[in-house]
């Protein structure tokens, strides 16, 4: 096949589809919760930790077996029931519709492949194989999180937090670009993980300054 066009999607409010009540549909849901999506679940029965969730409210359960009719107004629809012939239904009527499916363990009836993810707060790294070895991905997955750890994330945030500081002060695009650099670089990134707060942002106002003198 081509190549996949990489993408991460904002799915915050947005419906989401899982069909399926199973462990695998558990995990499913689980995810999508946490991207902040509206979570619907169609199945006959839900696992338990499902059913504490439409108990509480967190997820609509729709009781009883999948129709197309489910899909109006789904932006995602992940297939997870357990029945070839059923999922087989939902990538069908997904595909008639134009709304993005994964279907459990069948790469040829994805439209979308959900990558083996590692998360640091804002910072996401995704290894995705198309499908075709969820372990290697799995495998990549984890020696990208022995590499990068928590800190990374914490960096993350806190250069999204200087970005506005760094647009006020060098408005030169090209100057700021090359302050952009340094401050996400390995020298300052040990001095982030090494340094106490104060002695830290003195650091910052020196580089900032270093960098508004060249205006």
């Amino acid at each position: 096949m081509d190549s996949l066009y990489p993408v991460f999607l904002d799915l915050r409010g947005k419906r989401c589809l899982v069909v399926g009540g199973g462990t695998v549909a558990s995990r499913k849901v689980e995810t999508l919760l946490r991207c902040g999506a509206r979570v619907a679940v169609i199945s006959p029965a839900l696992a338990p930790g499902l059913a504490e969730l439409a108990g509480l409210g967190e997820i609509e359960y729709l009781q009883g077996e999948y129709d197309s009719r489910h899909l109006e107004n789904a932006f995602l629809v992940i297939g997870a029931a357990g029945e070839e012939t059923v999922n087989r239904r939902v990538a069908a009527d997904c595909a008639a519709r134009g709304i993005m499916v994964n279907i459990v363990d069948v790469p040829e009836l994805c439209s979308f492949y959900v990558p083996s993810l590692v998360s640091r707060g804002p910072l996401s790294i995704a290894v995705s194989t198309a499908g075709q070895s969820p372990a290697f991905a799995r495998l990549l997955r984890e020696e990208l999180e022995r590499r990068y750890g928590e800190a990374c994330g914490r960096f993350v945030a806190f250069l999204g937090e200087l970005r506005p500081r760094v647009r006020a002060a060098v408005p030169d695009p090209h100057k700021r670009q090359a302050l952009y650099l340094e401050l996400a670089g390995p020298d300052f990134f040990h001095l982030f993980k090494s340094l106490p707060a104060g002695d830290l942002e003195r650091e910052v106002d020196a580089l900032i300054d270093r960098y508004r003198e060249k205006e």
